[in-house]
């Protein structure tokens, strides 16, 4: 039976994610609402018309089946605790939440609905990520030891726009938002690929001299003013996972915003932002054309009318040859897709987790494996680097793992 979801933000995510949804073949219905109202007609009006809703309230009075998550930041854990409460499933943007206590409660509210959750991770099926995910599977990298991940996205390449449409006259507030409170882009890229979580943290931040009142501690709404910051991690596997979270840093994130590394006792794997290499211990491959994603529209297209063109090459992108596009519906064959080829995969894992009540891929359990970790990181740089350790919420229960 097909299902119902709403749309809860109607900025450019949930435009783009809204069209997925409801060109899907197990979706029937996709509603909008937005505290800007007008946004949201809009929204619902490039969807077809099938309704906007007055606000959060009136989503969990409502009769549809799921919630798509796309409010700022630091908002998504109290929706989505009301709204597994309310009795929907719920698809939430990144991150999870910015506490230990919203994620653990958002963990245990799914144990006791048994509704799904799934974050919208764009990392986990990075290309970079699903190489490394084959390589591991195949014996190819040995024991991985050491990993990297980066998100290396500047201020200036798209946020500051990002900002002032969702923050209004006080963006400046929010613009301060800790980067290490927003991880999982660096590290659901290399947790999605090896069997391990995180165990402890030391993180160092770097404090922003650009003087412009975004990262300025009187200013933030986040009493934050870290604009960079580095995070050496201990995974339970006795590896090390280094991850930098960048907001000022000359680098061509349009590109290639996250970027991995990967090294094994028996292969390794390496990017640059136009280049990524499979190593061994005799020769250097490049394999780049096999994480190659071609553009399923220009960045001039009117779709992306909504979207600072800083940011627009982050929704054009296409598959990857290492990508599985055999297992998404033939409606998404030349769809608007987004983030290396990540945005059919994500709506497909939803919708198909709630069609069947089975455990998507990025559950409860996996998206507090990448987030919790960030959180902890950023209270380390707090406290000038000290070693925290990163408490584990478990993997999920056996019964609803058989199902996924």
């Amino acid at each position: 039976m097909p299902i119902s979801i709403a749309l809860v933000g109607a900025g450019q995510f949930a435009r783009h994610f809204g069209t997925l949804f409801k060109i899907h073949p197990d979706v029937d219905r996709v509603v909008v609402t937005d505290v800007v109202r007008e946004r949201a007609e809009e929204v619902d009006a490039r969807l077809g018309g099938d309704g906007v809703l007055d606000d959060f309230e009136a989503v969990l009075a409502s009769d549809v089946d799921a919630v798509a998550i796309f409010t700022q930041r630091w908002t998504h854990g109290p929706l989505v605790l009301a709204a597994l409460r309310a009795g929907k499933h719920v698809y939430s943007a990144v991150p999870m939440a910015v506490s230990e206590e919203e994620i653990a409660a958002i963990v245990e509210a799914v144990r006791e609905t048994g509704l799904v959750y799934m974050m919208g991770e764009t990392s986990y099926y990075n290309p970079a990520t699903v190489f490394a995910r084959q390589q591991l599977a195949g014996g190819k990298l040995g024991r991985v030891f050491y990993s990297e991940g980066d998100y290396v996205h500047d201020m200036d390449l798209g946020f500051y726009e990002a900002y002032q449409y969702s923050g209004g006259a006080d963006w400046k507030r929010t613009a301060s938002y800790p980067p290490m409170l927003y991880p999982t882009h660096a590290l659901g890229g290399v947790l999605g690929a090896l069997p391990a979580h995180v165990v402890s943290v030391s993180c160092l931040g770097v404090r922003d001299d650009r003087g412009d009142g975004v990262f300025d501690r009187e200013v933030s709404m986040f009493d934050n003013d870290f604009s960079n910051a580095t995070a050496l991690f201990e995974l339970s596997d006795g590896g090390a996972l280094r991850t930098n979270e960048m907001r000022r840093v000359g680098y061509p994130s349009p590109l290639r915003e996250s970027r991995f590394r990967f090294f094994g006792t028996e292969g390794s794997f390496e990017q640059l932002a136009t280049v990524s290499v499979w190593q061994d211990k005799h020769d250097v491959h490049d394999v780049s054309a096999q994480l190659e994603t071609r553009a399923t529209m220009s960045e001039d297209d009117p779709a992306l009318a909504h979207v600072a063109p800083s940011l627009r090459a982050a929704f054009v992108s296409g598959h990857a040859p290492v990508h599985d596009v055999a297992r998404l519906p033939t409606e998404y064959h030349g769809a608007p897709n987004g983030h290396e080829g990540s945005h059919h995969f994500l709506a497909d894992d939803f919708v198909s987790a709630v069609r069947d009540g089975t455990l998507p891929t990025v559950n409860a359990w996996v998206a507090a494996r990448f987030t919790l970790p960030g959180i902890v990181a950023h209270q380390s740089a707090n406290q000038g680097g000290a070693r925290l350790p990163v408490r584990d919420l478990g993997d999920p229960p056996a019964g609803l793992a058989e199902r996924g």
